[in-house]
């Protein structure tokens, strides 16, 4: 029954309010009725009484659960009207938020439309107001022709060039003419460019005038009061300097103007220059016109007072001296002055050019007609220390602030240098390829004694040196310090006319070292090393022609000795001045060519242009020929070669008593064979080391001769006594090659070649020891000491 009360509360409360309300009441009440009933259960007595109380209790239930029903029924009834209210609302809410969505998409769809419409028209507007700003802005470019024209063609336009507002249309005239470069593709823009550039060359045309007019009234100031009197230097100084000072900013400013617009094009063609460079160059010469007509005569007149003063008048090196120091002053004074008139250095050295030409009138005849060598060298030295860089030192660029001064005198120095390699190759040949000995240049060896020659400074190691290519590649000396001796000492000492000049030397030998030493370092190192190798050949042929001669007026042995202690000095004397490889002396030879043609011409086939073709590869052209002189490589060989001749002429004369063939005839027994051999060898020693003496003051020279000719008559010997054992082996006879053996045969070589050294003693006499020729004991003892068969 709880459960039921509770459904049926759950119910009331979600039952509708009004007459479902009542019901919720009434069967409230009916159920607080029921527990009343219930309660009369107790008495009931009987069946009947139970059947009555049931059936009153199942109607009663029946017809509250009728209400119960019918209460719902109607709560459900009265809440689907409701429903159905709520729903016909909500339909027609619906629809009219469907309507109000609808005019919404209108709405937004139009307002969308309406929000295009003005960005159109915005855009229109802008693209409108920019356009009209790049026509406005373009238009500038354009409209600037004409007021630029009224004004560059007015009357007096020249006379405001210096105004800033002149200043200011020439940057406007860049500025027009830059836009039409760059626009090429406006209709009128090339009919524009062709007159701003009209415009701009008449505004620098203008600014030419006014410039070279600013002066011209400057010179004719300065010169008419030149003319009028006669001025001191300060006054002088004043007039040619300081008055051309004045005004010279204000022009440098406006020729400044000229020279920005004068620039080359990036890719300029070939040939052509800056478009108004020709207006700047004006500029530049008429400076350099105005300024010469007064610089000019002024520097003819002082360097006429130099050329006549009389420290100066005769000689070439004192003029050049002063002159080249006033052209000098002037030169700084007028770079100065360059500097206040124009930026950058572009007509100025064409200009000092020009100062320095009187210079070159007066110094170059001279240069020409001075024939003395030493003169030459002299200016050449001071040309190159004084005013030219060193080109042996690593010179970082030129201050372009400073003064080039080394570009202008380099003309000078050339002429010098010619002139100095012109009066060598003529020395050479006059004094050297030309030259005919005297008698007393022959006189040898009597004029050793007058002094002494020293031909080395090397070391020999060991006792003796077998080969002449030892004696030809002597260690080279070390060179003397600048500093050592002063000039005016270098030139008595290598003076032609001082009595201190060495002579002993032979003439040509003599004044080709003095030649060398004095156009060393004055010419071109190419120059030189040409000229040096002409010089060492033709000094060279002419001592071997001297040695001929002296062959003839005394003895072999002196002109090889003659020959060998000449060419020795020379090649110890040209190591210090480093003559490189010359290169190859290229000649023609035509020979094969007038050959061919005269073959050509006894066929008939000259003119047949197939012949021609056919023989232009078989002796149609000339033939290059290439003649290496190399006078380092002559040398050396030719001295290899007398020294050669010398070692074996006195070793052949040593052993001139050798037999060649053997003879049964001879006493062998008694040593007749090398006896002679021995004899001659202890007699020719002491001769070759007193002619030794007489030409070679070095004991270490000498000692090594005497060892190369101790060792080529060991090498004689040795030949010898191979032809001896074989011939004796062919007779039957035994012979010894080892061991000393006895005294009355002939000797091994190695016997022998221990009793050489016993003679020669190769390293053991010191320098200025000589051998006694008549000390008959040191003989026999020296043939008893080697075996000697005559004891």
């Amino acid at each position: 029954m709880r459960q039921k009360a509770a459904g049926q509360r759950s119910r009331r409360q979600t039952a509708p309010s009004g007459r479902a309300l009542e019901l919720k009441v009434r069967e409230a009440t009916e159920l607080e009725t029921i527990p009343d009933s219930l309660d009369s259960i107790t008495d009931i007595h009987n069946e009947l009484e139970f059947a009555q109380w049931y059936s009153e209790v199942e109607e009663s239930l029946l017809e509250a659960s009728y209400d119960e029903y019918q209460a719902c029924l109607q709560e459900l009834q009265m809440s689907k009207s409701h429903l159905d209210s709520l729903l016909s609302d909500t339909s027609s809410t619906l629809n009219l938020l469907t309507s109000l969505s609808n005019d919404f998409r209108v709405v937004e769809l139009q307002t969308s439309n309406f929000q295009k419409q003005c960005e159109g028209l915005l855009s229109a507007q802008k693209h409108d107001s920019d356009l009209a700003a790049d026509i406005q802005e373009n238009l500038q470019y354009y409209d600037f022709l004409d007021p630029a024209s009224r004004k560059l063609n007015a009357p007096g336009a020249g006379n405001t060039v210096r105004g800033k507002d002149f200043s200011d249309m020439l940057r406007r005239l860049d500025e027009c003419l830059d836009y039409m470069e760059t626009h090429p593709d406006q209709k009128e823009a090339g009919v524009y460019r062709s007159r701003y550039r009209l415009l701009m060359t008449r505004a620098l045309t203008l600014i030419r005038t006014h410039f070279v007019s600013s002066l011209r009234d400057v010179y004719t100031d300065a010169s008419k009061k030149i003319a009028d009197k006669q001025l001191n230097d300060t006054t002088m100084s004043t007039l040619l300097y300081a008055k051309f000072r004045v005004g010279a900013p204000e022009l440098k400013q406006i020729g400044l103007e000229i020279q920005k617009r004068a620039v080359p094009p990036l890719e300029p063609d070939q040939g052509t220059e800056a478009e108004y460079q020709s207006l700047l160059n004006e500029l530049h010469v008429n400076y350099a016109a105005t300024r010469g007509k007064l610089i000019i005569p002024l520097v003819r007149k002082n360097l006429y007072d130099i050329a006549q003063s009389p420290t100066s008048s005769q000689d070439l090196v004192s003029f050049a001296r002063a002159s080249i120091s006033y052209i000098r002053g002037v030169c700084l004074d007028e770079f100065e002055l360059w500097g206040e008139w124009f930026h950058g250095q572009g007509g100025l050295y064409d200009f000092l050019e020009t100062i320095c030409e009187p210079l070159y009138d007066y110094l170059r005849p001279r240069i020409i007609h001075e024939d003395k060598i030493v003169k030459l060298c002299q200016l050449c030295t001071l040309l190159q220390t004084r005013y030219l860089l060193d080109q042996d030192e690593e010179i970082e660029q030129i201050d372009a602030n400073q003064l080039d001064f080394p570009a202008l005198i380099q003309p000078a120095l050339e002429d010098v240098q010619t002139r100095l390699v012109f009066r060598a190759q003529a020395f050479l040949r006059d004094e050297i390829e030309r030259y005919k000995p005297r008698p007393e240049d022959l006189d040898y060896p009597a004029r050793n004694k007058q002094i002494s020659i020293s031909v080395t400074e090397g070391q020999i190691s060991g006792r003796k040196v077998a080969s002449a290519d030892a004696l030809v590649n002597l260690p080279k000396p070390t060179k003397q310090t600048e500093d050592g001796d002063t000039s005016l000492e270098q030139d008595s000492k290598w003076d032609l006319e001082s009595p201190n000049a060495l002579s002993g030397w032979y003439p040509t030998l003599r004044k080709a070292i003095w030649l060398l030493s004095r156009i060393y370092r004055l010419v071109n190192s190419t120059v030189f090393d040409d000229l040096a190798h002409q010089i060492v050949h033709q000094t060279n042929t002419s001592l071997h022609y001297a040695s001929t001669l002296l062959t003839n007026k005394s003895t072999s042995t002196d002109a090889q000795l003659f020959l060998m202690s000449h060419l020795l000095i020379l090649k110890q004397q040209i190591v210090a001045f480093d003559i490189e490889y010359v290169a190859p002396e290229v000649t023609f030879d035509f020979s094969g060519v007038t050959s061919t043609f005269w073959e050509l011409r006894e066929r008939g086939g000259l003119f047949n242009p197939r012949n021609l073709m056919r023989l232009v590869g078989h002796g149609l052209l000339p033939r290059v020929v290439e003649n290496m002189l190399d006078a380092k490589v002559e040398l050396d060989g030719r001295l290899r070669t007398v020294i050669n001749d010398f070692i074996n002429g006195f070793a052949s004369k040593m052993t001139a008593s050798l037999p060649a063939k053997f003879v049964d005839a001879r006493n062998l027994q008694r040593g007749e064979l090398i006896y002679p051999t021995c004899q001659n060898i202890e007699k020719e020693v002491p001769n070759l080391r007193k002619v030794l003496s007489e030409y070679l003051d070095d004991g270490r020279m000498k000692e090594t001769l005497v060892g190369a000719v101790q060792d080529r008559v060991i090498q004689i010997y040795e030949d010898f006594f191979e032809k001896y054992t074989s011939s004796e082996r062919r007779k039957g006879n035994p012979v010894s090659t080892k061991g000393k053996g006895r005294e009355d045969t002939v000797w091994d070589v190695d016997t022998f070649a221990e009793w050489c050294e016993g003679i020669f003693r190769v390293g053991f006499l010191g320098p200025g020891q000589e051998v006694d020729d008549g000390d008959e004991d040191t003989t026999s003892r020296s043939l008893s000491r080697g075996g000697s068969p005559g004891s």
